[in-house]
């Protein structure tokens, strides 16, 4: 099983939940750890994780049951992670707690435009604890449509916090579901930008390619097409991939 923080806090999520989640393609037999199709499964392909910094995701109200979801691939891929349900009122404890902690500065990622002036940041280095190591950066990842993350990015204990915004160069890769706008990211393609920015390399390549092949093997699972049994990474990724994909 899956242990990273999104994938417990599903398991938190489905204890208390009195009815099943149906998103689309709900009557697809699907993995009940990378929630992909059964015959598509990504789990033998989950990469060793790792990073140099942390990331929390603050979900908003039936994110985590998505299969659709990529911010899980992120927790996939960083070590530290951690995962929290939203609430408009009631602020989990933990959370306050993660956010207060003195080993982290934590850093909403969001858009400038909706952030005060002396918020915005354009690279986590221009925090003097991150940049000379004293503080680990905590990238906090607001995981739902963008009408629901601008709610989470209204919580009060998010206000005061730097924000980093990402201008993406390219349009999404994103298929899987209808963006608001074309420039748009989706969580994992924002990941690798924030990587990139915070110098950790080894971990935004992974974290792309790991979001290659989980983009395809979702996209197959929805044309109910099965992969060939013995279909290589390097196929998926395209002749220029060298195959040296980490997996557990």
């Amino acid at each position: 099983m899956m242990s990273n923080s999104v994938a417990r806090l599903r398991l938190q999520e489905l204890a208390k939940s009195r009815r099943p989640f149906l998103a689309r393609g709900s009557k697809t037999q699907r993995c009940p750890d990378c929630l992909l199709a059964r015959a598509n499964c990504l789990c033998a392909q989950r990469p060793q994780p790792g990073g140099r910094c942390a990331v929390l995701f603050i979900m908003y109200h039936g994110e985590v049951f998505k299969p659709s979801n990529t911010g899980r691939l992120i927790a996939d891929v960083v070590a530290d992670n951690h995962a929290f349900q939203w609430d408009r009122t009631r602020h989990d404890p933990q959370l306050l707690a993660l956010l207060a902690d003195p080993r982290y500065q934590p850093i909403v990622i969001f858009p400038h435009q909706y952030a005060e002036p002396e918020r915005c940041i354009d690279s986590p280095q221009q925090l003097p604890e991150v940049a000379t190591g004293v503080k680990i950066p905590l990238f906090v990842f607001l995981d739902g449509t963008w009408r629901e993350a601008k709610k989470i990015f209204r919580s009060p204990y998010l206000q005061g916090l730097p924000v980093l915004g990402i201008q993406p160069q390219q349009a999404s890769a994103y298929q899987l579901r209808e963006a608001a706008h074309l420039h748009q990211l989706c969580t994992a393609e924002v990941g690798v930008e924030v990587l990139t920015l915070t110098g950790d390399t080894d971990a935004a390549t992974t974290l792309s390619e790991y979001f290659a092949l989980f983009r395809e093997r979702y996209l197959l699972g929805k044309a109910n097409i099965n992969l060939p049994p013995q279909r290589q990474l390097s196929e998926l990724f395209g002749a220029g991939h060298d195959g040296d994909y980490p997996i557990t």
